[in-house]
């Protein structure tokens, strides 16, 4: 699988990384069999968060046979740093690591949140105090909102952004390639959310995905057309929904990636014109 540089960091990225929601609720020995297969296609980016319901305490064993030769990723909702002292010192012991290559705020979403994080006792404190101690080597952040992203990579400190890098998103709502502009920009690496988002659930709609809060993308051809635009982009890697079969679509459509064409562009805008993106300007 393509591996691409995450930064100016000499680190280098399998182009799909391995969300930690694949496996959570997953029974042991299905976690580690899920985990052995992305490593043996070449995945060494892995990510998980401790609001994935158990998705650490399955990932933790699974993962510990493969640690060092694999780049892990987590992440923290706590704005404030004693919340994030705590809540890291929980996630390393349940990822049995002694630090996380990549430590991101999550979701971080509003003018008022970037301000309790970057403020005085905010998040940013912990992570610093963190990154001294080498519990973590890499900083970085989530949003789904197009301004406070901005903001945060304005305010600088940060090695990445994870973002939604979306066909829908970015052809019918001009929602993401500002993001993605300004990080190249400033040299920040670039790390994708929602390749595969189809778009928002219809009210009232079966939910096939259980693990996903959107509707996802599920025909092998629109899957491999959406991620492969994704892909194209400049970024470092993206991050498929958790699903583990969707997963192991994003894996077979990885391998085989080539850049998408401008007719094949062209088609993705006609089919995004009749979208509900998940994610608007407006709203951000």
């Amino acid at each position: 699988m393509e591996r691409r540089p995450y930064g100016n960091t000499g680190e280098n990225l399998s182009i799909i990384g391995f969300g930690g929601i694949v496996v959570m609720q997953a029974d042991p020995s299905s976690a580690a069999r899920w985990v052995a297969e992305a490593v043996d296609r070449g995945v060494n980016y892995f990510d998980v968060a401790p609001t994935y319901g158990n998705a650490e305490e399955r990932l933790g064993p699974a993962l510990a046979p493969h640690r060092q030769g694999v780049f892990l990723a987590c992440k923290t909702t706590q704005r404030l740093a004693a919340g994030v002292r705590d809540e890291l010192h929980t996630s390393l012991a349940r990822l049995h690591t002694d630090h996380f290559d990549l430590y991101q705020l999550h979701a971080v979403n509003t003018a008022a949140e970037m301000q309790q994080v970057t403020g005085p006792g905010g998040a940013l404190e912990a992570v610093a105090q963190a990154r001294e101690q080498g519990k973590i080597r890499y900083v970085g952040f989530s949003s789904h909102s197009v301004e406070t992203a901005l903001a945060l990579l304005d305010h600088g400190g940060f090695d990445s952004v994870l973002f939604p890098v979306n066909w829908g998103l970015y052809l019918k709502a001009d929602f993401g390639p500002q993001v993605v502009a300004r990080a190249r920009e400033l040299g920040v690496a670039r790390l994708a959310l929602k390749a595969m988002a189809a778009g928002k659930l219809a009210e009232g709609a079966a939910k096939r995905w259980t693990k996903c809060w959107y509707q996802p993308l599920d025909d092998v051809d629109r899957v491999a057309l959406a991620l492969r635009f994704a892909l194209s982009q400049p970024i470092t890697a993206a991050l498929p929904p958790g699903e583990a079969e969707l997963f192991r679509l994003a894996l077979e459509v990885a391998e085989r990636f080539t850049p998408v064409t401008a007719d094949e562009v062209a088609e993705l805008r006609q089919q995004a014109a009749a979208t509900d993106p998940l994610f608007s300007l407006a709203a951000s």
